[in-house]
């Protein structure tokens, strides 16, 4: 009796395994497809002057914070993902990357991101903040000017 229930159960186990494969290949395909085609996500909208600007100015407070502020470990967190989208986002086009405003913004990107990236739990250094503040300013008004 008991190996009349096992091979019955062995023969149900082998039709549904097809099907449930099946299903499974086409639940990940639609998941991959879904998020292929989702909105832009995060403040990245797509127009150059208004993200260049926006950057700046969210770069510029995070730059101002003290290196006591109990909110600068996430505003850096946060400044690390703003770069990363603005450079994944601007560094491809073509009809960006040659402008004056990228180039400038592009150099403090990668000096900020640096810093981080090698100094994560030390504040940004004076001289390199102020060059920062330089830099991002000319590349606002740069990119406001079309240049």
């Amino acid at each position: 009796m008991a190996a009349g229930w096992q091979r019955i159960r062995a023969a149900a186990a082998g039709a549904l395994q097809p099907l449930l494969s099946g299903v499974l290949v086409l639940c990940l395909g639609l998941s991959l497809l879904l998020t292929a085609c989702s909105g832009a996500a995060g403040p990245i909208s797509g127009n150059y002057v208004d993200d260049t600007v926006a950057v700046a100015d969210s770069l510029l407070s995070t730059l101002g914070l003290a290196a006591d502020d109990p909110g600068r470990s996430a505003s850096e967190t946060d400044a690390r993902a703003l770069i990363n989208s603005y450079m994944a986002r601007y560094r491809p086009r073509h009809d960006v990357n040659g402008l004056a405003s990228f180039t400038t913004m592009q150099t403090a990107l990668n000096s900020l991101a640096g810093h981080y990236a090698n100094y994560p739990n030390r504040p940004v250094p004076d001289s390199l903040k102020e060059r920062l503040t330089k830099e991002l300013k000319k590349a606002e008004t740069g990119a406001v000017r079309g240049a």
